[in-house]
């Protein structure tokens, strides 16, 4: 039976009821976990009223900001969790971003600007986290991370993003390789395409998750709640002899070839 009783999972990237880490989030409290939970900051303290609404019912002792492209902040967010739990067992990291413009047309309209943030929040933000838990994770522990798959094939539109998530499944591996000695399993998770804030930005999303629902041999796209169940499935010794790999889960759709 799956069971995350007594460990503790600091989830990022929740914006709404619609992310994806929100479906992971309530999987993992459901089999039990305690959750701390991230999210971005804004000037007008918007983004941190609506997630703190929102994860309540998760009961989270830990609730802190971290926006990713400020190292003092992300260095404040551990020091939090430091004191709060001292060690831990789970790091989701949920973080992607590119800018509408780099989303649609041509990838080589991609603008220098646009391909080093695209970069930087959507994969070396996972290194940069995954150093700043490593002295606090417990041998046994996991990282998660979303990824896509434009990381291997080309998607209308995906552009600059296919590139950031070929990048954030490579630095899977080699963390994977890194932490492996101290007994801790770095994994991502493939979704097929899901409506969410970010994946809106995408040219043609709805497109996509129609195509998605004709060819995919379930013939459906996949639901936050699944991506959960799979998350908490990685993150739980039932996976323990699992890290370093990209696990599909998009209905069958990654197999097909037409």
């Amino acid at each position: 039976m799956l069971d995350l009783t007594g460990k503790k999972a600091l989830v990022t990237g929740i914006a709404n009821n619609r992310s994806i880490a929100w479906g992971i989030a309530q999987q993992l409290h459901q089999a039990g976990a305690t959750l701390g939970i991230t999210y971005l900051p804004d000037d007008k303290g918007r983004t941190e009223k609506k997630v703190q609404e929102l994860v309540e019912p998760l009961n989270p002792s830990i609730f802190v900001p971290c926006n990713v492209q400020d190292d003092a902040q992300i260095d404040s967010c551990f020091q939090m969790v430091k004191e709060q739990w001292g060690e831990f067992d789970i790091l989701v990291h949920c973080l992607a971003f590119a800018g509408k413009d780099e989303l649609t047309g041509d990838f080589s309209g991609t603008s220098r600007e646009g391909f080093a943030r695209a970069l930087d929040i959507s994969a070396y933000s996972l290194t940069r986290l995954a150093a700043a838990a490593k002295p606090m994770l417990r041998s046994g522990g996991s990282i998660i991370t979303l990824t896509y798959l434009g990381s291997v094939r080309v998607v209308p539109n995906y552009n600059v993003m296919g590139v950031a998530k070929a990048a954030l499944e490579s630095s899977v591996r080699y963390l994977a390789s890194e932490f492996g000695p101290q007994a801790v399993r770095v994994n991502a998770i493939s979704a097929g395409p899901i409506r969410t804030l970010a994946s809106s930005a995408v040219g043609g999303i709805l497109d996509m998750i129609h195509h998605v629902e004709e060819v995919a041999p379930l013939r459906r796209t996949v639901t936050q709640l699944e991506v959960g169940n799979a998350a908490a499935f990685l993150c739980s010794d039932l996976a323990s002899g699992i890290t370093g790999q990209v696990l599909y889960v998009d209905a069958g759709y990654e197999m097909m070839g037409m």
